[in-house]
């Protein structure tokens, strides 16, 4: 067997996940297509920390015939325990753009007949490549935290080469093609992008765009950098107001998705996968420990053992795994 064949039947078993609560997918079985941490960002939001790659072109990771396999068996297996499933959702712990094979594996999950969503940053898709690909799915959200060059650079540390200018023609153009339902997501940091003109200036290019719905987000699981905090509850209302007033549908996310997580196989693989590119509420792990028969020494091992983090914010205390790991952890299956 060749290393990337190798490679490939040990990350199967952790490229599907769940079904998870999503807060704008309902049931959302996430499919986690690129190695741990693979991104053209490096928000200072983000949930699964700094990111350990940066990357701006198109690299194959693994074989779509591999994703879907893994995903199949994910699928049947959740069926079978009576889960529901509303999307298909490429949501990888980088930016899914940057797999050249998306288009490949979209095709691929196809027979599945549960609709696809993509939640891309859209730094690539100045890239017809890369527009081709998404047109694909049936749902695509785009992120859009800033509309000027410094504000832009300073939330999400895009990869050196990439011009915010270029990203926003690729955006306009893709949006002008596309036939199937495009969001755009916000993620507001206090002091960053949440003054009256940034939220104009982001409300008139939104305009352009003309999104199904625009999503205004807070950081509510702990962010990279551990300054990042969301604004208050009257600047998100300020903000709402502005981009309703240019748009036809704009939605907060700002709460709790909720405790429901599925267990469709081994709870402790279950937990490694889930929080790879979910981090979970204490609550959460709990209830998904209760479904098991398990007790909460399954928890204490994998942080001792380093396959977990602990982390605290805003009042709650989350787990979430260990990226920095690329060993196996014994008894929970195969992991990059």
């Amino acid at each position: 067997m060749s290393q990337a064949t190798t490679e490939d039947a040990r990350a199967a078993s952790l490229i599907a996940f769940g079904p998870v609560p999503s807060r704008r997918l309902g049931r959302s079985l996430g499919i986690n297509h690129i190695p741990p941490k693979v991104c053209s960002y490096a928000c200072v939001y983000c949930q699964l920390g700094r990111t350990l790659a940066m990357r701006s072109g198109r690299f194959e990771f693994y074989a779509p015939d591999v994703v879907a396999a893994a995903v199949r068996e994910k699928v049947n297996v959740a069926r079978e325990a009576g889960e529901v499933i509303d999307y298909l959702t490429l949501v990888p712990d980088g930016e899914p753009g940057l797999d050249a094979n998306l288009g490949r594996v979209i095709e691929r999950l196809r027979p599945l007949n549960i609709p696809i969503a993509v939640i891309t940053n859209g730094s690539l898709i100045w890239r017809r490549d890369v527009q081709s690909d998404l047109m694909l799915a049936d749902w695509v959200s785009v992120k859009v935290d800033a509309v000027e060059e410094d504000t832009w650079r300073r939330i999400d540390r895009p990869y050196g080469s990439l011009r915010l200018t270029r990203i926003q023609e690729g955006l306009q153009a893709f949006a002008a093609r596309y036939r199937g339902v495009l969001v755009s997501e916000t993620m507001l940091v206090r002091d960053l992008n949440d003054r009256p003109e940034h939220l104009t200036a982001l409300a008139d290019f939104l305009q352009q765009l003309k999104p199904a719905r625009a999503y205004l987000a807070a950081p509510i699981r702990p962010p990279a950098e551990p300054w990042v905090r969301p604004p208050d509850e009257t600047v998100f209302n300020q903000a709402y107001q502005i981009l309703l007033a240019r748009l036809n549908d704009v939605e907060l996310l700002i709460g709790y998705e909720g405790e429901a997580f599925a267990r469709t196989g081994d709870v402790e693989q279950d937990l490694l996968s889930i929080t790879a590119v979910h981090p979970m509420r204490r609550e959460a792990v709990e209830d998904l420990l209760r479904s098991a028969d398990a007790d909460w020494s399954l928890v204490e091992g994998l942080l001792a053992r380093n396959w977990l983090i602990e982390a605290d914010y805003a009042g709650h205390r989350f787990y979430l795994r260990n990226l920095q790991r690329v060993d196996e952890p014994s008894g929970a299956g195969a992991v990059l």
